[in-house]
């Protein structure tokens, strides 16, 4: 077992480690199939080998050759270190700055078997999120971290450490960039080749820039979603007896279990590897399992127990009771008005109860709350939701999406339901081109089950995972009727649900406590909460209000909700006033000792101005620059030139490769005056910047909002846009 200090070292090469291969019984990236020449072949081993001097290149080229034969990639598996990866408290990794310690703390975190969905290939979530490109680059990341000075800056090119090179306290101590590809070379073809190569790699989003923390960053802004899509399309505030049927348990999915239970409605989600589903059902994050379609339509449709209470029931002992009600609530489903006595004595006992058996909508009656995993395919589920519609009439769900990694279609992101699990994977590796076509046939019988639905009370968004944009290239029917490049026939998340949130501020702020210990994270709870409801009691808008109230309440049941998984991270959504007086609040909290240790400031990349794509955070954009990225990559910029302690600039990520770019960051706040500087400039910044993009597009709440934090802030100077009063002046100049 190797040590902290000893993963500090450098690559191990005198001795080479033991090469134990790809490690059974935990889960794996799917093949890839990139296509190679021989000559691309060869370049591919000569760009893996010159990590390594001449003396060991001919003992590593022929497993590193068969990696790529087997698995369309080179992990370099010999040099997966043999540590128990998770994210040790900061003080125990071997640096010279704390910065580095925190960074190394948050990219053992993203590999942590617990938190990353294959760590044997590096890949946190998303089936093709990269942290690295091989477990070289992780050897040598850590070394230069290690050694790294406050006056060096480590340099990444796609998971390549490039070095360290000089620059100033002031500057970032880790600049990231992944996938920056020339545009017209941007394909998924193409990246295929390049990863392949060695040359490039797909963050996704919180992989590559090392602040990911688990499912529970998926969680909340799947609460945020569910509670106002329920506000939205159901005209409810409680959720209670709704059900919420989606799929996926793996990386970010695997939080859509956790959401369900904390609404407060019945979820139902799909998913075809059994592997996340228990991984889940251990967590505590799924209540139940099953792999038939009729347990989840019984579990939609429970039987009303109605009990005949005859003489003699009442004396029998509490547990034994108990004990009859059990073995009838998990009977299969019985016929309406069947009549059953209690079977399991040895003889029938004198008035003994009688259950009466009544199928009926009892879940959604008695207001259950449910998490149920099906192990099968989501296509099966809507077709089997779809019959019982058209054979009893009845709809029985209210509320639908999607969270497959539909970003990564043809690649294990999304499975066809015509295939179980490992006859596709199979049919991936050896016949991608037929693979493809059951793939879209699968996502085009998928939409036309929810279309079906949907002419009912039944309400369906896409959570920007290229859902809808995928089914419309598959063919499905998707098209809405004069409408632009960005919209379909169901809203993408962000256009109906989210984007009004973001064009106040409000977005996924998230924190990490490096000190590795849960009471610190619960003081930092405190603090939030605390400070969220002093700026509720010092007055803000009526909109406003409402988006604190549900932070508030996330935060206050967040440790009872048991929401940790990694390292102990919190996210809450939080619009620029509130960002920056928590994170002042917690940097005043470490220098009086109240916490422990350093902590890491971060957020989503998905948020106000951290991402600009057309399909998913800027699709509500309609003046024309929804395809445009000049906002991600300032704020890449900005948040650099304003204290950042890490930067990252991503190609890809939610909707996939070429579809994006997106930024995000890492602060460390260390209880100096001048991390509260640095919070308050780029806090600030990081907010403002999108909001002031949003307003000029058209937006009238971020018109609204970026006007108040002018009136707030003197320095800040916007240029705000003049509306076209009259429509008669465009029409009039066109026709000359």
């Amino acid at each position: 077992m190797s040590s902290l200090q000893a993963l500090c070292s450098g690559l191990p090469l005198r001795p080479l480690p033991e090469n134990r291969g790809r490690q059974a019984g935990v889960p794996h990236a799917p093949v890839r199939t990139p296509s190679l020449s021989l000559e691309e072949k060869q370049l591919a081993l000569r760009n893996a080998l010159r990590y390594f001097p001449a003396d060991v290149q001919e003992l590593l080229a022929p497993e590193f050759a068969q990696e790529l034969q087997l698995y369309g990639h080179i992990y370099m598996y010999r040099f997966c270190p043999d540590i128990e990866m998770r994210a040790y408290p900061v003080e125990q990794y071997p640096c010279q700055t704390k910065a580095a310690a925190a960074i190394m703390h948050m990219i053992m975190n993203n590999l942590d078997p617990a938190v990353a969905q294959f760590p044997q290939e590096l890949v946190t979530y998303g089936g093709n999120g990269q942290v690295f490109s091989n477990w070289a680059q992780f050897w040598l990341t850590m070394f230069y971290l290690s050694k790294m000075t406050e006056e060096q800056t480590l340099v990444m090119y796609s998971g390549h450490p490039l070095g360290l090179f000089p620059s100033s306290r002031s500057a970032p101590r880790l600049i990231i960039t992944n996938g920056m590809v020339i545009p017209n070379y941007s394909s998924r073809m193409e990246y295929e080749k390049l990863f392949a190569l060695g040359v490039t790699m797909y963050g996704q989003m919180t992989a590559g820039s090392y602040c990911y923390i688990g499912p529970q960053g998926i969680v909340h802004g799947t609460v945020l979603t569910v509670l106002n899509a329920a506000r939205r399309y159901l005209g409810i505030e409680d959720l209670a007896g709704k059900v919420f049927v989606t799929s996926g348990l793996g990386g970010m999915s695997g939080a859509q279990a956790k959401a369900a239970v904390i609404v407060g409605c019945i979820g139902v989600i799909a998913e075809v590897d059994k592997a996340a589903l228990e991984k889940r059902h251990k967590q505590g994050w799924l209540m139940e399992v099953t792999d038939s379609l009729d347990r989840c339509i019984q579990r939609l449709r429970v039987v009303e127990l109605g009990l005949q209470q005859a003489p003699g029931w009442a004396g029998l002992p509490a547990a034994l009771r108990l004990c009859v009600l059990s073995y009838f609530v998990n009977l299969a489903p019985l016929g309406e008005g069947r009549c059953l006595a209690p079977s399991g004595f040895s003889r029938p006992l004198p008035g003994a109860p009688v259950l009466l058996l009544c199928p009926s909508r009892e879940a959604r009656k008695r207001k259950e709350v449910l998490s149920l995993g099906y192990h099968g395919n989501v296509v099966a589920l809507w077709e089997r939701l779809v019959h019982e519609l058209d054979t009893t009439g009845e709809c029985l769900v209210d509320l639908g999406s999607d969270q497959t990694s539909c970003h990564n279609p043809f690649n294990g992101g999304y499975y066809p339901v015509q295939l179980s699990f490992t006859e596709a994977q199979s049919l991936m590796a050896s016949n991608p081109a037929v693979f493809k076509d059951l793939v879209q046939e699968s996502l085009r019988r998928q939409v036309s089950a929810i279309n079906r639905l949907a002419k009912e009370k039944f309400f369906f968004w896409d959570y920007g995972n290229a859902f809808l944009l995928e089914a419309q290239r598959a063919g499905a029917d998707v098209e809405k009727k004069g409408a632009g490049r960005t919209e379909f026939r169901y809203p993408s998340y962000v256009q109906h649900i989210m984007g009004d949130i973001f064009s106040q501020g409000f977005g996924p702020f998230r924190w990490v406590c490096t000190s590795g210990d849960p009471q610190d994270l619960a003081v930092t709870d405190e603090l939030a909460a605390s400070v969220l409801e002093e700026a509720i009691a010092d007055g803000v808008k009526v909109s406003v209000k409402l988006q604190y109230m549900d932070n508030i309440r996330w935060i206050r049941e967040a440790a009872r909700h048991r929401l940790v998984v990694g390292s102990q991270a919190r996210i809450l959504y939080s619009d620029q006033k509130g960002r920056v007086a928590i994170a002042v609040a917690i940097n005043q909290a470490i220098a009086c000792r109240r916490i422990k240790a350093p902590v890491v400031l971060s957020r989503d990349h998905h948020d106000v101005s951290g991402t600009d794509s057309p399909f998913r955070e800027t699709s509500n954009i309609y003046d024309g620059s929804a395809f445009c990225a000049d906002m991600a990559v300032q704020n890449f910029v900005g948040d650099a030139c304003r204290g950042a302690t890490w930067v990252a600039l991503h190609n890809g990520g939610g909707v996939g490769w070429g579809e994006v770019i997106n930024g995000g960051f890492g602060l460390l706040l260390d209880g100096t005056p001048e991390a509260e500087q640095r919070a308050r400039l780029m806090l600030s910044w990081d907010v403002s910047n999108g909001v002031a993009r949003r307003c000029w597009s058209g937006n009238q709440k971020a018109y609204e909002i970026i006007c108040q934090t002018m009136q707030e802030n003197s320095s800040l100077v916007v240029t705000l846009p003049h509306e076209v009063e009259d429509e008669r002046v465009l029409q009039q100049a066109l026709q000359l």
